[in-house]
């Protein structure tokens, strides 16, 4: 996803360049664009961890289990 971003700022320094605002917004846009995927994709990982983390311990599969029991009987 960092495709748009850079082809957006490469747009952009092009219209700087070329003076040509319509290619400097369309670079501009383009970047944002790319920056807005990344949030969504992060957001979206973070979620998904979140529910896995959340089944398991449902399941009873939590980092907790993995410590061996040291209790004296």
């Amino acid at each position: 996803m960092d495709t748009d971003r850079i082809e957006g700022k490469a747009k952009e320094l092009e219209g700087k360049v070329t003076d040509d605002e319509s290619r400097k917004a369309e670079g501009k846009a383009q970047g944002t664009w790319g920056e807005l995927k990344d949030k969504a994709d992060d957001a979206w990982e973070g979620a998904k961890d979140k529910g896995e983390d959340l089944v398991d311990r449902i399941d009873g599969d939590d980092d907790k289990d993995d410590v061996a029991d040291t209790t004296t009987r």
